[in-house]
């Protein structure tokens, strides 16, 4: 050791000198990640999360038998690049004379051949260190051995510690990282050199890799510096902004969660106000769910908020006071990483105020947000005390609450039809009416599961609706689709009595739809004051649809069930599914709509010319445009379109073809669409809108296409 350490502690400045500042710094954190000293307000420059791409190498696993390796592998690729990049013209530089043979510290070298896998893309660091594995068994380890020796060694010790001059959080952490990072490249290249290896089994890439992998393992024992605490306190008080604002969910044991500066949910009692209690050090709040995770909001103010909050159950305001700042929503361990020391990072009084609400719930509709501000200490406020559970925590008698209409759907969030669908609930129809109005052929069943396999597979958004007859009326259910939000088929399935609709996406988009005899009497995305006709009115009485608290899709479908008098069950799903029959829909072609400015469109320089010529003028553009298109593509002597083309409409036989051509795996789709759109009824929208889709319909023909337009619109034939 003594040998070793003198030229090791000689190499070690040159290395230090060459460490980039922003990838020292993310290694000299190792040991505060791990054991949670951070803040949330550091982000990685390098995606602390990633992980670099697991190799295999000569029938190894890869993982779990090369400590080294492993921490390696643990870091961010690009860092692992930047410090290859920074160091690999510094290890030829770096002078080791006086090293001693370390061959007699390892076994006997690997003689018998070896194969290497190395996924594409991988660094040159991770397959060098993962060659030396092999090669050269006990060379990696040995160098995390002597290494963690070194360290102890009072000339290199001396090299590892930070000096008090240096104060910022970055400046330590790089500080601590370069240093313990150049303790790793000089044991690493005096070792490697030094184990009987051949030259090119211990290029720069290969050491390095080693290097790092050793860095990363004593970084993570290494305590940090001792003015690192310090340095990240100032840093964070300095880095943190008002408002600050997070979400996520807290974990819950024995009915509580806690916003606490330590760890560790102490037990208290909640006969005072039933949902919050002040512990030193932040607050305790009483849950409805005994175990489990509930919903939360956090939001850090500036001052207290401007008006008390409607749409919550309860609502308790108290004092509390931080020792440090930096309290996390905790439970039975620590909570979501975006929830951890979200308050602000120093000392003083604040205030919580509490909102709960569906804490005598039992389908997860448990939700809360805390509010938090700079205050003096001030009494309780109770603003609202409406559930049941508080009431029995403070003793009082239960209110006779009732229920709000759309509890009856609260079965629906844990269903399959949880994230998007569309429900359509259809009356004077039968279960083959219903389908052929939404596009579907009564005579074509299929097993739902199959479908969802092939979309799945062709990772398409084809329609289906699976039907059932519930007495009375006909349930049309879509997964992740919405055929029956459309104008069309509320029109068709309504002509023999009344349909109404509610649709849902993943993207918290919505649509509630009204059809009678016919006509579409609303649809609209349902917000406050919804503008109804009187035969709506009713169905929509006391729903409202701007407290999004309340579930927007299952009100909807009260709305649903009040208009046509029936709604979708539970049981009816489960019917719905364990009867397993889908049918695919052969979907609607696009609504056409009047002329109106597009941006980006082909032909936008010649609108006024267009504007200024005759509806045969314009009629005779669209035609030429989609006979064009269809030509180009190769469909100039499909009889269909011929046939289309001659009498400016689509036949019975092109209109099925041209709906078909929208499926995921339709063919022409945008040359069927030209010939659609030539059949807007709007003349100079018919032009725009045909040109548009013809060259999409053309391809790399579409330049030529353009031309031949901004010719034929500048000379017309004359009318």
């Amino acid at each position: 050791m003594a040998e070793l350490a003198g030229p090791v502690a000689l190499a070690m400045p040159l290395v230090v000198a060459r460490v980039p500042t922003t990838p020292a710094a993310e290694l000299g954190r190792l040991r505060a990640s791990a054991d949670g000293d951070t803040w949330p307000i550091r982000r990685s420059a390098f995606g602390q999360h990633a992980v670099a791409p697991r190799l295999g190498f000569g029938g190894r696993s890869g993982t779990g038998d090369s400590p080294v390796r492993d921490a390696l592998g643990s870091l961010p690729p690009l860092l692992v690049e930047r410090l290859l990049g920074a160091l690999e013209l510094t290890v030829p530089e770096l002078d080791l004379t006086g090293v001693p043979d370390l061959t007699g510290l390892l076994g006997e070298p690997f003689t018998g051949g070896f194969g290497v896998v190395c996924m594409e893309g991988t660094s040159e660091a991770v397959n060098g260190a993962a060659m030396l594995d092999q090669i050269r068994p006990g060379a990696v380890p040995l160098v995390a051995a002597l290494a963690r020796r070194l360290a102890t060694h009072p000339r290199v010790a001396a090299l590892l510690v930070v000096q008090p001059g240096i104060t910022g959080e970055q400046d330590v952490a790089a500080a601590h990282g370069a240093a313990w990072l150049a303790l790793a490249v000089a044991t690493a290249a005096a070792v490697l050199h030094r184990a009987g290896l051949q030259p090119w089994a211990v290029e720069p890439p290969a050491v390095l890799g080693v290097a790092i992998g050793t860095a990363v393992l004593l970084l993570r024992e290494a305590p940090m510096p001792p003015g690192y605490a310090a340095a990240l306190l100032a840093r964070a008080r300095a880095d943190y902004l008002l408002p600050f604002g997070s979400s996520g969910s807290a974990p819950v044991s024995g009915h509580r969660f806690a916003l606490l500066e330590g760890s560790g949910v102490p037990e208290v009692e909640f006969g005072g106000n039933g949902l919050v209690a002040v512990v030193p050090g932040g607050a305790v709040i009483r849950t409805g769910v005994e175990t489990g995770h509930v919903r939360i909001l956090l939001n850090v103010l500036e001052g207290p908020p401007p008006d008390v909050a409607t749409g919550w159950e309860e609502i308790v305001e108290v004092s509390w006071r931080a020792a440090v700042g930096g309290a996390s929503v905790v439970g039975p361990h620590e909570g979501e990483p975006h929830l951890r020391k979200v308050t602000p990072p120093w000392p003083g009084d604040y205030r919580l105020r509490v909102h709960a609400r569906g804490r005598d719930d039992t389908d997860g509709s448990e939700h809360y947000e805390l509010v938090v501000w700079e205050a003096p200490e001030a009494p309780e406020i109770v603003y609202a005390r409406t559930d049941r559970l508080g009431h029995r925590l403070r003793g009082e008698p239960e209110p006779a609450r009732p229920e709000p209409p759309e509890t009856t759907y609260r079965w629906l969030r844990r269903s399959s039809l949880g994230e998007a669908a569309t429900v359509t609930v259809v009356t004077g129809a039968d279960a083959a009416d219903v389908l052929r109005a939404f596009g579907a052929d009564p005579a074509r069943p299929e097993s739902m599961r199959t479908i969802g396999e092939d979309l799945m597979r062709r990772q398409s958004i084809d329609p289906w609706v699976a039907v059932l007859d519930v007495g009375g009326a006909v349930l049309a259910v879509e997964y992740n689709g919405w055929q029956g939000s459309t104008v069309p088929v509320l029109t068709r399935v309504s002509a023999g009595g009344r349909a109404a609709s509610m649709f849902w996406n993943v993207n918290a988009v919505t649509r509630l739809s009204f059809a009678e005899h016919g006509e579409v009497l609303l649809s609209v995305e349902p917000f406050a004051d919804i503008e109804a006709p009187p035969q709506i009115a009713a169905s929509l009485a006391d729903l409202d649809f701007a407290d999004h608290h309340r579930g927007k899709k299952m009100m909807g479908l009260v709305a649903v069930q009040r208009f046509t008098g029936h709604g979708i069950t539970a049981e009816d799903l489960a019917r719905i599914e364990a009867a397993d029959i889908g049918f695919r829909i052969v979907p609607d072609l696009p609504t056409l709509y009047p002329s109106r400015p597009k941006p980006g469109d082909p032909i936008g320089f010649a609108i006024e010319t267009l504007a200024g010529l005759s509806e045969p003028q314009l009629r005779d553009l669209a035609w030429w445009a989609a006979a064009e298109a269809a030509r180009i593509a190769g469909l100039g002597d499909d009889p269909d379109i011929v046939a289309s083309v001659a009498a400016r409409a689509l036949t019975p036989e092109a209109h099925l073809r041209a709906r078909r051509s929208q499926l995921g795996d339709g063919e022409h789709r945008w040359a069927w669409l030209a010939l659609h759109r030539a059949t807007n009824p709007d003349p100079l929208a018919a032009v725009t809108d045909t040109l548009d889709a013809a060259r999409y319909a053309v391809g790399p023909h579409a330049a030529n296409l353009v031309a031949d337009a901004q010719t034929r619109i500048t000379r017309p034939d004359p009318p």
